[in-house]
């Protein structure tokens, strides 16, 4: 069966369907195209019972498209693919299948062959440019008979012209909006085209050196297009070029910083102390903060009291419910709690500044009842430079630290408290941080075990105490009186191994 150059597609389709209406099976039929010769034995007809046959619209893309490949073969691969399917519809959804595989790969083929036609055409212009219709003229070299079925691509496009695509095999005209396909013409001594050599200073200027991958545009844009194309003069000198051009572009590159860095400072700037060594204004700002989610539900914030000169800093958690109606700190059961194994140890409440960590309350509302919840790392880092401020103010010899909360505010280090209860800790700037129990802990434990309570107050009693002699100031009696004692060194503080 010879299959003509042009309308292949519904020459095969037509003649497919007669074959198999007449049930003529596939090595009973020789197929052959423009590029196979007449088969000598192939004269007579063969005939079969006829029936009635329907294949899936799947099929019938698919075979739109292969019937355009230059294998040979074509027709006759798309035959008995057809007559297998014909018994088995569902063999179109069998990607195992060897005979499917090909004809997908020559149907990929053939849209690939048609894209790069679609982006490799150039145009010159044959007729006159005032004429009413543009007329223009191009020369292509396709890999596969793809002219016809993207000629209707060319048409929509260029519905305002006249054009013609000249091709080795297969060339189409289109004139008045209506398409008339030629065999074999030659190949048109086309003209200059004047705006060819704006088109390539275009090309050369959008060329980005810096993204140049010479395997990756060959891929793209095979080198046989090339020479039909006016821009493919410029690409080797712009290839050689392109690493010089590429250092001069990055020398060249702005030094401002890219946005995210600009976004990261300004950032920064927002958490930011603005306080100036006046307690005022200091607390004006933290009344006003709104640095994390907490002041939103918070009655106030709550601030840190005692003598701007303390020589021990008490540093907690974060406010309490009565801390948060009072705003005023340590005043709810963890502070008196706080105030009565201080007077057990003679610490005095008055000569100590008592602050915490975070200075909003953080609650669950259960009912009328405001449930208590530990603040997370972006909440105490928000409230770190209040903290911070506090301390260069107040510049204590030591911080007691009550709690994991206050301990990892102070330190930057999240070691379990049980670990590090009762030991001495030194912050980046020197001072001193003795961490112990919250108070809170203790009136926890009480109500499930009495022993561990008791051994837990004992600690805690033992660390206000040690906290409290270490901030006192040593009285020496005059040297050579009979009560006079040589001073004993002050234990050096380390920063215990965790």
């Amino acid at each position: 069966m010879q299959i003509p150059r042009i309308g292949a597609a519904e020459a095969w389709r037509d003649a497919a369907r007669g074959f198999l209406q007449q049930n003529i099976p596939p090595e009973a039929l020789i197929w052959g195209g423009a590029e196979t010769a007449p088969d000598l034995f192939g004269g007579g007809s063969v005939r079969g019972a006829a029936r009635q046959v329907s294949v899936p619209r799947s099929f019938l893309a698919l075979a739109g498209s292969v019937v355009w490949h230059t294998d040979p073969a074509r027709f006759a691969r798309l035959y008995a693919f057809l007559w297998r399917l014909r018994d088995t519809p569902h063999l179109m959804t069998d990607r195992g299948d060897p005979d499917l595989a090909t004809l997908r790969r020559m149907e990929k083929n053939v849209h690939r062959c048609q894209h790069k036609m679609k982006a490799f055409v150039r145009f010159r212009e044959i007729g006159d440019p005032k004429a009413a219709r543009r007329s223009f003229a191009a020369w292509f070299e396709p890999t596969h008979h793809t002219v016809e079925p993207t000629a209707q691509f060319f048409a929509r496009r260029f519905g305002d012209m006249d054009w013609r695509i000249y091709t080795p095999g297969i060339s189409v005209l289109c004139e008045g909006g209506r398409l008339r396909f030629l065999k074999d013409c030659p190949r048109p001594d086309l003209p200059e085209d004047a705006s060819e050599q704006l088109w390539v200073t275009y090309f050369q200027n959008i060329f980005n050196p810096a993204r140049l991958k010479v395997k990756a545009m060959t891929s793209e844009m095979p080198k046989k297009y090339w020479k039909n194309m006016p821009e493919a003069a410029a690409i080797p000198e712009l290839i050689a070029a392109a690493p010089a051009r590429a250092r001069a572009m990055a020398q060249a590159a702005p030094t401002l910083p890219p946005a995210r860095v600009k976004q990261a400072q300004a950032q920064q700037a927002r958490f930011a102390s603005s306080w100036t060594q006046d307690s005022a204004a200091l607390v004006a700002e933290v009344n006003s903060c709104t640095r994390c989610p907490l002041h939103c539900a918070a009655t106030q914030a709550v601030h840190g009291a005692g003598p701007p000169d303390a020589r021990l800093m008490v540093v907690g958690e974060q406010p309490g419910d009565l801390e948060d109606l009072q705003g005023l700190p340590f005043v709810g059961p963890a502070g008196q709690l706080f105030d009565a194994v201080a007077r057990e140890v003679g610490l005095a409440r008055d000569a100590v500044y008592v602050t915490n960590a975070v200075k909003h309350f953080k609650y669950r509302a259960r009912g009328r009842r405001r449930i208590h919840q530990s603040p997370d790392r972006s909440e105490i880092a928000a409230c770190a430079p209040w903290l911070e401020e506090e301390i260069r103010h107040v510049s204590p010899r030591l911080i007691l630290a009550l709690g994991a909360t206050a301990a990892f505010a102070l330190t930057g280090s999240a070691a379990p408290l049980a670990q590090r209860r009762g030991r001495v800790e030194r912050r980046a700037d020197g001072v001193a941080v003795l961490i112990t129990y919250h108070p809170s802990y203790l009136l926890r434990v009480q109500d499930k075990d009495k022993e561990a309570a008791a051994q837990a107050r004992a600690a805690f009693r033992g660390d206000l105490a040690q906290a409290w002699e270490r901030v006192q100031p040593r009285q020496l009696a005059p040297r050579g009186s009979p009560t006079y004692t040589r001073p004993q060194r002050q234990p050096e503080l380390r920063t215990p191994k965790l």
